[in-house]
């Protein structure tokens, strides 16, 4: 055990959908903007950057994870959530050091390695 957890900055929930479930994500959204002290993302309707699917992400602080991650786990709805910390290792924080709600998603971790992270 080398790490410290005072190396996480923040962390980011990146909450995946499709078309069919579009408005149960919209849920999930307007559920943890009024609980929460997060900033909500854009809606990227599309696969950006590592991402396979379309996803909005949310980022909140190191304090903030006890409360965020139990309401999501609790009402994810059948959504995919990947929940990764922020380190300034963005392939790590995306692969060894995330947490999955739902199916674990295969992402382009070869886009992380180009442009340039850890």
């Amino acid at each position: 055990m080398t790490q410290d957890t005072i190396e996480i900055t923040g962390f980011h929930a990146h909450v995946y959908f499709d078309v069919a479930t579009r408005d149960v994500a919209e849920r999930v959204r307007e559920g943890l903007g009024a609980r929460f002290d997060v900033r909500l993302g854009r809606w990227h309707e599309k696969p950006i950057g590592p991402h396979p699917k379309a996803m909005y992400q949310v980022a909140f602080l190191p304090n903030q994870f006890e409360k965020v991650v139990p309401w999501l786990m609790l009402n994810h709805e059948g959504l995919d959530i990947l929940i990764h910390p922020e380190t300034g290792d963005d392939v790590k924080d995306h692969t060894e050091h995330a947490l999955w709600l739902g199916e674990k998603l295969e992402l382009n971790i070869s886009f992380l390695q180009r442009i340039g992270t850890n």
